[in-house]
């Protein structure tokens, strides 16, 4: 994620032992990834308003991962970002956009920026027992039969782990298959209830942001590794004009959350619609 003209990248490879990092930048942050759900979810780590270390409880909710926090000892679904058990059940936290990509298209974009590396060279994450972060724990999982729909419903308008990535607005929440979006040229113009989105993807990666500049909703367009709109071209991965009457500017992001297995946002976001879906 980028703050203030600084970027930080948290490895995978770390990420998918620990699945929480409780760290600072920007104010306190809380990074979060649940191999399970493939979910990634960033937040500001504050409970009531105090600053708060995050762990994991051992729990699943809805097949994804639970966390708990030292202040009040509530336990939180990672994909809402919300309490539900506890004192502070029902509360939101602050989650703070950020992006999943490939090590190369990151460094791409911030040249400069900085990486978390594993204990014992950095106290950030810390755990019983050494780490062969080499080694990915969840290897088999992929090709393991996948999880029926909790309710039992038959949903497939998307292969349940397939990625997808879900915007969500107060009345309106729309999936996007990866594949898609790439058969569509890797650049989408939509709108998610009122909020016009461009979600554009590379062959790694895929985001998606509010495509309001101004008081002008852009309709956007692909030039090899850059959105092209408003007469400026625009860095895929950071969302920021590189060119043009717009150079500098950055574009909002639409997603909160980074892109996950279908199986898991169709069950968070009931009634979800899918983009590209006949209706």
């Amino acid at each position: 994620m980028s703050v203030g003209g600084r970027a930080r990248a948290y490895p995978l490879a770390i990420l998918n032992w620990h699945e929480v990092v409780n760290d600072s930048f920007g104010g306190p942050l809380l990074v979060t990834y649940c191999p399970l759900c493939g979910s990634g979810v960033t937040a500001e780590r504050r409970v009531n308003g105090c600053e708060a270390t995050f762990g994991v409880s051992g729990y699943l909710w809805q097949r994804d991962l639970v966390l708990y926090d030292d202040r009040t000892e509530s336990l939180w679904s990672q994909i809402l970002g919300q309490a539900v058990r506890g004192s502070r059940t029902g509360k939101r936290l602050a989650l703070r956009p950020s992006t999943m990509t490939t090590w190369g298209e990151w460094r791409e974009a911030y040249p400069e920026t900085e990486v978390l590396v594993p204990p014992p060279e950095s106290g950030t994450v810390t755990g019983r027992g050494r780490r062969n972060y080499n080694t990915n724990p969840y290897s088999d999982y992929e090709d393991s039969q996948p999880p029926d729909f909790s309710d039992g419903e038959d949903d497939e308008r998307v292969p349940p782990r397939a990625l997808v990535l879900g915007v969500a607005t107060d009345d309106a929440a729309r999936a996007y298959p990866f594949k898609t979006v790439l058969d569509s040229g890797g650049v989408v113009n939509d709108r998610v209830g009122d909020l016009p989105v461009v979600v554009a993807s590379t062959h790694d990666s895929m985001v998606a942001y509010d495509r309001r500049v101004g008081d002008d909703a852009i309709q956007f367009g692909r030039d090899g590794d850059a959105l092209v709109g408003g007469e400026s071209r625009w860095g895929i991965v950071s969302g920021r004009a590189r060119d043009g009457p717009h150079e500098g500017t950055d574009l909002d992001r639409a997603n909160d959350r980074s892109p996950m297995f279908w199986f898991a946002w169709r069950d968070f976001f009931r009634g979800t619609e899918v983009y590209g879906e006949s209706v």
